[in-house]
């Protein structure tokens, strides 16, 4: 049988929530993992439809969650990708700054060469946390994301975040991803040669 309700709590860093049935019943405990794969985070007061489960302790818990409301595909999509050029236009922009740097002496060559090489393995450890994400596998710890950005990878972190739509929501983990750009870039200004 299916209920319907409305998020009336949702922490999306911790990808968890409550809805309140139809009907002002018992709110009802709900997982990002109830929802379909690679849909989009629910957000507070969204009408949801649900399957009533429950966990290990026999605790209600809402399974096989959709959203009553779908918003317009291409919006989202558009959306989306808008958010990915403009990830993919910084990161060009600072890697043919740094290029260009390399290019007049103002920084050494093998500079531009641990930045593509590092966005690079940021970009595919990026992937691979997602893909863990979505499958239930082992992830990678975001503190090892951050150090693969501030080590030079940021440019590829900031295109995967994008691409995959990981992380990007997550307030506490984009504070601390612009800090450790910031600190990079400011490493990069204390080793230019001129």
């Amino acid at each position: 049988m299916r209920y319907q309700g409305q998020i009336s709590e949702w922490n999306d860093e911790r990808g968890f929530g409550f809805v309140r049935p139809r009907g002002g019943a018992d709110r009802v405990f709900v997982h990002i993992s109830a929802f379909p794969p690679g849909s989009r985070r629910p957000s507070l007061a969204e009408r949801v439809s649900y399957e009533l489960g429950q966990d290990d302790r026999g605790r209600p818990r809402a399974t096989n969650v959709t959203y009553l409301v779908v918003r317009p595909l291409a919006r989202e999509r558009q959306r989306q990708s808008q958010g990915l050029i403009f990830a993919a236009v910084i990161a060009a922009a600072f890697l043919a700054l740094v290029g260009m740097a390399a290019i007049v002496g103002s920084l050494h060559w093998a500079i531009i060469v641990v930045y593509v090489l590092a966005s690079l393995v940021t970009y595919l450890a990026y992937a691979g946390d997602k893909r863990a994400a979505q499958t239930g596998g082992w992830r990678t710890k975001e503190g090892t994301l951050l150090l693969l950005g501030l080590a030079g990878g940021w440019p590829g972190g900031l295109i995967a975040q994008h691409r995959f739509r990981h992380k990007t929501k997550k307030v506490s983990f984009q504070v601390a991803y612009w800090l450790t750009v910031g600190l990079n870039c400011a490493g990069l200004l204390s080793l230019r040669t001129v």
